[in-house]
């Protein structure tokens, strides 16, 4: 049965939240020295991020660029109006050696991005608009996101593969203050553009599975397109901080209804996250934080709460080892526990990356009512840039003891993903 919180605590409670964000604003702006905190406190699949990654001149393998009369049109662009853009294309199928339905699935999304700068356009306060907008579609009647079901492991395969259609990922605005140390977004957020990020969380450049992305598989709900507000900032050159509000009923194929379902129902997920790197430019390889949720009851879930750690170092610009675990009460988590750990490797940046990784979980028995057997994951991948905007990513998954298919020890899934970035 599920138990009403007191109107009058969740009022206090978000009370509380806004001045912790008030709170982390000022720290910011009082004591830290980071050039541009807007640059380093995103993810890879952050607009800002895709942007500076796309646009960089790249190692291919085949040495082709076909792009280049485009880039420098996009450039021109840029310089005239304060408009950067992107698209890209990325599919990703599966096959696995044994299932209980489908043994493929299929999904992919083409995806226009920017950001556009209209205040203090040369900086060090400058405000900019900030876009996403995607059509994620089948290739078949299964997607990755689903595949887990269908061969009977708790999970997500390939986590952003789905056939939702068109959806606006994020629309927000961005505002760096206190001379680029701090920024804040406001608008329709994508949390896992912020919150317990590392290297190769992204499941379009990086590991598909969910039990290496954000939260290792055990945050309830991370919402896309949902409206909210972040802030974050450097309190020295090597701690930062990070916190966040956003809808918890969040609907990137619906954002409008967001205005409702926030200032009307007000059933949020809360962020706060602590982390220290050895300098700003370094906060994706070396990494070491602390990230603490929790969300009220939503459409789809109870009300619940966790936390994850996550620890990263990067070796000799090559190697580059991490640690992460998260654990989660309710809130429609599909893990309790979960705990990962791997490495990734690379004999040139612009050209390859090979990442192998293993994970333990146990399936949430407050979300799916059963106590359920506990799972294990290896993940092994290897992304080669293959032309300047065209990767290619072979990889193999093998999960051992799904919990949904006892009869089965393990299960091979063999992935091939292609990402064309303009």
């Amino acid at each position: 049965m599920t138990v009403k919180r007191p109107i009058t605590t969740m009022k206090y409670a978000s009370h509380s939240y806004w001045v912790l964000l008030s709170g982390l604003a000022a720290t910011a702006s009082t004591y830290a020295q980071v050039d541009d905190a807007a640059d380093v406190l995103a993810g890879r699949d952050s607009v800002p991020v895709l942007l500076a990654t796309d646009d960089a001149e790249k190692d291919d393998v085949l040495n082709i660029d076909t792009q280049q009369t485009f880039d420098d049109w996009k450039e021109s662009v840029k310089q005239r109006t304060g408009l950067d853009f992107g698209f890209d294309y990325t599919g990703l199928g599966l096959r696995a050696d044994e299932s209980l339905g489908k043994e493929s699935a299929g999904s992919g999304s083409i995806r226009f991005f920017g950001s556009w700068a209209l205040i203090n356009t040369e900086g060090p306060n400058t405000g900019s608009l900030v876009f996403k907008v995607e059509n994620r579609h089948a290739y078949g009647s299964v997607t990755p996101q689903d595949f887990g079901t269908e061969v009977g492991y708790v999970g997500l395969p390939g986590s952003v593969y789905t056939d939702q259609q068109w959806r606006g990922t994020h629309v927000y605005w961005q505002q760096d203050f206190c001379n680029g140390r701090g920024v804040s977004y406001v608008g329709w957020l994508d949390i896992t553009d912020y919150a317990d990020v590392y290297a190769m969380a992204s499941p379009w450049t990086g590991f598909a599975n969910i039990a290496f992305e954000t939260g290792s598989g055990t945050y309830g709900a991370y919402p896309d397109g949902a409206l909210g507000v972040m802030v974050g900032g450097f309190f020295t050159d090597h701690v930062y901080g990070i916190a966040s509000i956003v809808d918890g009923n969040g609907d990137p194929t619906d954002l409008l209804k967001g205005f409702d379902s926030f200032f009307g129902d007000f059933d949020t997920l809360k962020i706060i996250e602590l982390g220290y790197t050895s300098g700003p430019k370094r906060l994706f390889m070396d990494n070491a934080h602390i990230t603490l949720w929790q969300i009220d009851e939503i459409e789809s879930a109870n009300n619940g709460y966790g936390v994850s750690v996550s620890f990263s170092k990067a070796i000799a610009n090559a190697w580059m080892p991490f640690f992460r675990a998260g654990w989660a009460r309710d809130g429609g988590s599909l893990y309790e526990t979960a705990v990962s750990t791997g490495i990734g490797h690379t004999t040139d940046p612009g050209r390859n990356l090979l990442g192998v990784a293993l994970n333990w979980n146990r399936p949430s028995e407050d979300t799916f009512g059963v106590k359920l057997d506990d799972q294990y994951l290896v993940e092994v991948f290897q992304r080669w840039q293959i032309t300047e905007g065209l990767q290619l990513t072979p990889s193999l998954q093998l999960m051992q003891k799904p919990a949904l298919n006892p009869d089965t020890d393990s299960i091979w899934v063999l992935g091939l993903r292609m990402r064309f970035a303009l």
